[in-house]
């Protein structure tokens, strides 16, 4: 499976963005999917993930409410919709996928990532 993640960039604290990821492959309904972050000078952490089917999701607690996850499976894409984005949501996004029916938050726990794109907030 490949991936391509896309739709970062800055934004003002407040605002919204959406990101993309497309998966090559046709068993992309086999896969959950995820989305983690890294900030500068941090390790990459969890931020939400989607089960195949797409009626299953899970947050991190610093982005619930704010942050929504989703698919569309006859586009092999997954999205996470960004809304009142913070500066602390400053970070480089990477989509990934893993080969199981169940949710998982560690990143040891996929299989694929995506390259990675970066979202600025600014104050």
């Amino acid at each position: 499976v490949q991936l391509q993640a896309s739709g970062g960039g800055l934004v003002q604290a407040g605002g919204s963005l959406r990101l993309s990821c497309a998966a090559s492959g046709r068993t992309f309904s086999g896969y959950v999917m995820a989305w983690f972050r890294q900030a500068p000078g941090k390790e990459r952490g969890f931020v939400a993930a989607i089960r195949g089917s797409g009626r299953s999701t899970y947050y991190a607690d610093s982005v619930k409410g704010r942050f929504s996850i989703s698919r569309d499976n006859a586009r092999n894409t997954v999205y996470l919709q960004m809304n009142s984005l913070k500066p602390e949501d400053t970070a480089v996004y990477y989509c990934a996928a893993r080969s199981d029916r169940y949710l998982a938050l560690t990143e040891g726990s996929y299989d694929y990532w995506g390259q990675g794109t970066q979202v600025t907030v600014s104050s």
